[in-house]
């Protein structure tokens, strides 16, 4: 009796432990310029110093279309318009799993302000497997070379 007691009471904390891993929905913005791809480099957090397309979260209630104006006006402080949806890379971090949403923009107004990255860069087409890109980005590189 008692290793039946000792067997449903680790099964219990298992069970516990085994929390869903926390979502996010997040979009990113292709601006593409003279053969180029604009991309920016993490400056905070676990992932700091990592290549990535810029986006950021959908807030409660945002399209996508919604939220990668408003993060490229926050963090860029530039006006884009989204042309088209390229395609969603999902992938799990430790974390956390992403979802992420990938948009081809273009520059309306502004000049692409660096807000909040630590450093941003043109990339070509044939280099973009040459840069150290977060895994779920790398998943976007692969539908921007098909």
């Amino acid at each position: 009796m008692q290793i039946q007691l000792v067997t449903l009471f680790n099964l219990k904390n298992q069970r516990s432990s085994l929390s869903p891993m926390k979502s996010l929905q997040v979009t990113c913005a292709i601006i593409e310029k003279d053969g180029k791809f604009f991309c920016t480099q993490r400056g905070y957090g676990p992932y700091k110093d990592f290549w990535e397309f810029p986006g950021g979260k959908l807030e409660p209630g945002e399209t996508g279309e919604e939220c990668i104006v408003r993060e490229i006006r926050e963090e860029l402080k530039t006006e884009v318009r989204v042309v088209k949806y390229l395609g969603t890379a999902e992938h799990d971090y430790p974390e956390f799993h992403i979802c992420l949403m990938a948009y081809l923009c273009e520059i309306v107004e502004g000049q692409l302000q660096l807000l909040e990255h630590e450093a941003a860069r043109w990339v070509e087409k044939d280099k973009l497997d040459e840069v150290d890109w977060l895994p779920a980005d790398r998943t976007i590189i692969e539908i921007l070379k098909a």
